[in-house]
């Protein structure tokens, strides 16, 4: 179910609803809508910290059912940490404990006096659009390919108001269209790779474009055209696959016709095997998550669309299947990419650069972008770097480092710079092509940004290693969406 948004400014123990949302910090410290709810019910909250009931812990919560003084039949006190350090990731968590919190109440509706508390350095539309993307992050459930069962009796939250002035509309507006992409994003990325193929990406694409206005094209070359064109990289990887190549191609021309596009390419690679240099079967089926880039930019895409920016923005994802077959590509094979470069082939499992330097190299020919930027679920060594909280940056742009980064803090989607010098170029030396396609043991990250800096050169140009960040590990993990909200905010930020 999608959460419907909304803003409000009524009295927390006024409002008429199944549920209200107050905050208590650590040590007793009542948030004013808290006080307020408290002094309507005659000290019921601060008789509950008392007694050690409410503790005030980031994410905690307590349920009181109809206060004795209040409109609202429940009120759901929502811990908040220490005053003296609330910051934005704090003010996100506890977000996303409240809704969780909420999803366990028979409530379809909730009014949130969360979005009254305090973010130093932060306003409040922003603080309206982290709460509302929290919020729907948190309600998000899979359920395409469970079996149907019977409409549950259970009431489900279906629409939050947040306690705000109409100056945050604005955030609301932005966490509307933002939460449209990160939930496509998700939804296509927690797909089983026997249904999300490249044909269904292309499909996917294809229908978000005829669903708006004619300012949204979309164009999909198949395994025939991309042959002609000489796409020899990428197509190696799919060779193995009976899931032929697609390379989809999605446009909105929301800027001045003569303005060059901002360009996004996502790795999409629906399954991968690790093909002839096939992977270890444990974990192998989070493999399906290995289009998280192309999820991302798509997503990223759709959220620009919705906010109708003034801008012209390209999305171009490369889908292919990475599988080991009697055609498949093999190490030492030697491909001549769509650059014209040839690349020597050490390890099948390296593929996800394969495809992205054909796909970088087409996008930069047909489009003459203004800045191009790449996503991908890259490397295992990003992971190793820098964990599942940052997304990894490789730029020789330091401008564009730094927009990209202040975007990632604006919005909590976080990344990291890595460098690109360089000195670690001579690891991707061939004696047999003009580039390998891996450089060794070491700094694996770097070296595949390195790889794809090959192709982009003239490029006003960043790559983004979200292996870590694209989805939550385990056999329950779910994509996370990122990094949708990173994205937009810089196409935000360029308007």
């Amino acid at each position: 179910m999608t959460l419907q948004f909304s803003l409000g400014t009524t009295s927390p123990e006024t409002v008429d609803s199944p549920c209200v949302l107050v905050g208590v910090y650590e040590q007793g410290v009542l948030t004013s809508a808290a006080a307020r709810v408290d002094s309507a019910s005659e000290g019921l909250i601060k008789r509950q910290v008392e007694s050690g009931d409410i503790t005030g812990k980031a994410g905690s919560s307590m349920l009181l059912f109809a206060p004795p003084g209040v409109t609202a039949k429940r009120v759901l006190v929502i811990g908040l940490g220490a005053q003296k350090s609330m910051d934005g990731a704090r003010f996100q968590k506890v977000n996303i404990e409240a809704t969780r919190a909420l999803g366990r109440l028979p409530v379809d509706a909730v009014v949130s006096y969360l979005t009254e508390v305090e973010v130093p350095g932060r306003s409040e539309a922003w603080r309206v659009r982290i709460a509302a993307l929290a919020s729907d992050f948190a309600a998000y459930r899979y359920t395409a390919t469970f079996k149907p069962r019977e409409k549950s009796k259970q009431t489900e939250l279906a629409a939050i108001t947040f306690s705000a002035g109409t100056d945050a509309q604005v955030g609301l507006d932005q966490a509307s269209a933002i939460a449209e992409g990160v939930r496509f994003t998700r939804e296509l990325a927690n797909l089983p790779p026997n249904i999300c193929n490249p044909a269904w990406i292309a499909s996917q694409a294809q229908a978000f474009a005829d669903s708006q206005d004619e300012r949204t094209t979309c164009k999909v070359l198949d395994h025939v055209e991309m042959e002609q064109l000489g796409f020899g990289s990428l197509l190696a990887v799919a060779r193995g696959s009976a899931n032929k190549a697609k390379l989809v191609a999605l446009e909105y021309k929301g800027g001045n016709a003569g303005d060059k596009p901002y360009a996004f390419v996502g790795k999409g690679v629906t399954f991968d095997s690790g093909g002839i240099s096939l992977k270890p079967g444990a974990g192998m089926e989070e493999m399906k998550f290995d289009m998280g880039g192309a999820a991302g930019v798509l997503g990223a895409f759709i959220a620009a669309v919705k906010m109708g920016l003034k801008l012209n923005l390209v999305c171009v994802v490369p889908a292919v299947e990475n599988m080991p077959d009697g055609d498949s590509y093999r190490p030492s094979d030697v491909l001549t990419s769509l650059s014209g470069l040839t690349i020597e082939v050490l390890n099948t499992d390296a593929e996800g650069r394969l495809i992205l330097c054909d796909a970088l190299t087409w996008t930069a020919k047909t489009f003459q972008p203004h800045t191009l930027i790449d996503a991908a679920t890259l490397t295992g060594a990003c992971v190793v770097a820098l964990g599942k909280h940052a997304s990894g940056l490789m730029s020789k742009h330091d401008d564009l480092a730094a927009e990209l980064l202040a975007a990632g803090e604006e919005t909590l989607d976080r990344a990291w710079r890595l460098p690109l010098w360089d000195d670690y170029q001579t690891q991707l030396d061939s004696g047999f092509a003009d580039v390998a396609n891996i450089g060794g043991k070491t700094a694996g990250a770097i070296t595949a940004g390195c790889f794809l800096s090959r192709f982009t050169d003239g490029q006003r140009w960043a790559h983004l290693d979200i292996a870590g960040t694209a989805w939550d590990e385990g056999r329950k993990g779910l994509a996370t969406g990122r990094p949708v909200a990173l994205l937009a905010q810089w196409l935000l930020d360029r308007g």
